[in-house]
């Protein structure tokens, strides 16, 4: 099951009773916080869940699959996730 942003709304709009608009207005808030960090390239690390940071790849050579033609795969960059020991432990119990 995929959780989306409406979702993670109503589920704070009924935990904390608030009303949805200001529900919306924080989730807004916070992934923008998160992507405006990652974009200035800073780790964004919330305790108890997970590390989110930036990762540059180089540019390599690969192989187009259907027709077995070699390409160069631009060079990028990448999210990449860490989750907390707290997390790791409360899904592996």
């Amino acid at each position: 099951m995929t959780l989306t942003k409406i979702e993670v709304v109503n589920m704070l709009n009924e935990h904390i009773g608030m009303p949805k608009v200001e529900c919306t207005r924080i989730v807004e808030s916070f992934f923008d916080i998160i992507k405006s960090e990652l974009d200035k390239g800073n780790p964004v690390m919330v305790s108890g869940f997970g590390k989110w940071m930036v990762n540059s790849k180089k540019a390599r050579r690969g192989r187009n699959p259907q027709t077995g033609e070699d390409v160069t795969i631009a060079a990028r960059k990448v999210v990449t996730f860490k989750p907390s020991a707290v997390l790791r432990d409360a899904l592996n119990p």
